[in-house]
């Protein structure tokens, strides 16, 4: 079952020297995703556009697609600022730019 995205958003993978991610990642990248109305982090799939791998210091456009987000689904908006995470790190910062599947 492919999962669909939720919405596109400009992603910036913190450089190594701010960040804890030192390697590239790969599109179907999963990260955690903080979003400022919600304390809880929600686990984000990232399909890159344009290329399949992204190093730390990059600015990409992604597909997001959320896991588990029925409760959360309606406050996604464009123009939403978020940061993401691997683990406990955050390894970057995101921006929605197009809102795909709002169900």
């Amino acid at each position: 079952m492919k999962i669909k995205p939720n919405f596109t958003a400009l992603l910036t993978y913190l450089p190594a020297k701010d960040g804890v991610k030192t390697t590239p990642v790969s599109s179907g990248y999963r990260s955690s995703i903080k979003f400022p109305f919600d304390l809880e982090l929600y686990i984000g799939v990232q399909t890159f556009i344009e290329t399949d791998l992204v190093f730390p210091g990059d600015t990409v456009t992604a597909e997001i697609a959320l896991l588990k987000s029925e409760n959360i689904k309606d406050q996604i908006y464009e123009g939403l600022d978020f940061d993401f995470f691997e683990g406990q790190n955050m390894i970057g910062h995101g921006v929605v730019i197009k809102i795909i599947n709002p169900d």
